[in-house]
């Protein structure tokens, strides 16, 4: 997401960072680079108009003209009012109520709307301890409720079964007393959606919110119709009391431009952001974040929320032990923590919020993928439960072997192995030293690097 937007705009800021001091025709023509940019990605018209006024009032006041550094408060401008014109602050779903609280779910068809719940229901469930039902009043699309059904047994929550003959308000209200005998305190609806906008989907829509009075209405929009999801979600809102939007398949959307314009045009805050089609593969949405990683300048906090989601704390902790311990870093080991890394999102996910990514071109971001991740855990998962145990046993015969029943070559398992030993003897010096031990180690390589960073050729031990 962003990529085209950021690219274009990192390159701008940097030229006005390297700025002793900035004049009126170098803002301008700086604006005027902003403009097209977003332009280009599919933001909508007034909110571009809105926005590089709002930047070209602030930079050329006195406090930007007369700064020591007017280039980086320059960039400081343009990040300000890109997060207040996304919503200043991440909006948080509002649940203060008698249990169940309903939580409405609306959209067009094809917006990934069911999807969308069952992620919903996970996120509450897992990161919010909530007990969570879910139902379908879907009665038009052929497999809508069975698909539900499906997704709520992955997820883990309760399900309340409904069927196409059924009057939509009626399961609604057979929903509602159902999770309030099975205590839930979380009921998601799910309703049915249309191709376009229609007289029939808003009437029925609107007496499902009169018979459940939910704390939350949300809007389902897919990102990719750009400046359309903006104006989709504006017609949701003048004809229901939505208190928020959700914006789907943005892993799949360069521009970004429906996260710029749904806020400004709707007046309702983005809520949450679908960031791939697993089921975790939902992110509260923080404008703040989202603007430093526009301009290039990454999304640290989000990148250890993500890393603190995905790790296991108690094999982390039982490794930990293990190493200080003395005992012997093995490869299931090993295993677990690419495993971990996969559950994490991916290398993509993960390295897309380390700041000077979205600057980077787009071969070389393309070459970041999990393929290789999965290969290694492929060729560990083709060895026996001794080899693991005792990577030492590991000969060429059984290499062969290995690759054979991984679908590799002997050159994937050698490579494999020398980034096991890799791992293994930082993981002893770690057990033996502590981590200052550790970090005397690293600060001696760097120096045997020359201060350089990574040698020639990339990340160690490739």
């Amino acid at each position: 997401m962003f990529e085209s937007l950021s690219q274009r705009l990192s390159a701008t800021v940097q030229r006005l960072r390297g700025k002793g001091r900035l004049t009126e025709s170098n803002i301008r023509e700086a604006l005027r680079e902003v403009r097209i940019a977003l332009l280009e990605a599919d933001v909508a018209l007034p909110v571009v108009q809105a926005l590089i006024q709002r930047v070209q009032v602030k930079a050329l006041g006195q406090d930007v003209m007369r700064s020591l550094t007017p280039g980086q408060t320059l960039v400081k401008v343009v990040r300000d009012e890109l997060t207040a014109v996304m919503g200043t602050a991440n909006s948080d779903l509002n649940l203060a109520a008698a249990p169940p609280a309903v939580v409405l779910m609306a959209g067009l068809q094809g917006a990934g709307k069911t999807t969308t719940v069952a992620k919903l229901a996970r996120f509450l469930k897992e990161r919010r301890k909530k007990k969570v039902m879910v139902v379908s009043c879907d009665v038009y699309r052929p497999a809508a409720i069975e698909q539900l059904r499906t997704l709520a047994d992955q997820v883990e929550v309760l399900f309340h079964p409904s069927s196409g003959g059924q009057d939509p308000v009626a399961i609604a209200k057979s929903a509602r007393d159902a999770a309030a005998r099975a205590f839930a305190d979380v009921l998601i609806v799910d309703t049915a959606g249309r191709l376009h906008v229609d007289q029939d989907m808003m009437a029925e829509i609107k007496a499902l919110h009169a018979e459940l009075d939910p704390v939350e209405t949300l809007f389902v929009v897919d990102s990719m119709t750009g400046q359309d999801a903006a104006n989709t979600a504006k017609a949701f809102a003048d004809a229901l009391p939505l208190t928020g939007v959700v914006l789907t398949k943005t892993d799949g959307d360069a521009r970004g431009g429906a996260a710029l314009s749904v806020r400004y045009v709707t007046g309702r805050p983005i809520k949450f952001i679908g960031v791939s089609e697993k089921p975790d593969g939902l992110e509260p949405f923080h404008p703040d974040r989202v603007a430093t990683r526009i301009l290039g300048m990454g999304d640290v906090l989000s990148l250890v929320e993500q890393v603190e989601q995905g790790v296991d704390q108690e094999k982390q902790r039982k490794l930990a032990e293990k190493v200080i311990k003395g005992k012997r870093f093995d490869l299931n080991d090993m295993r677990d923590q690419l495993e971990q890394m996969v559950n994490m999102g991916g290398m993509a996910s993960l390295i897309d919020k380390l700041p000077g990514v979205g600057t980077l071109p787009d071969h070389v971001k393309s070459k970041v993928n999990d393929r290789e991740v999965h290969r290694m855990i492929a060729i560990i998962g083709s060895m026996t439960k001794k080899e693991r145990r005792h990577p030492d046993l590991l000969n060429g015969s059984r290499r062969a072997r290995i690759a054979r029943g991984s679908g590799t070559q002997p050159a994937d398992v050698n490579k494999l192995l020398k980034q096991y030993q890799q791992m293994e003897k930082m993981m002893a010096k770690l057990g033996s030293g502590g981590i200052k031990g550790l970090m005397r180690q690293m600060g001696a390589a760097m120096k045997g690097m020359g201060g350089g960073g990574f040698p020639p050729g990339g990340l160690p031990g490739r």
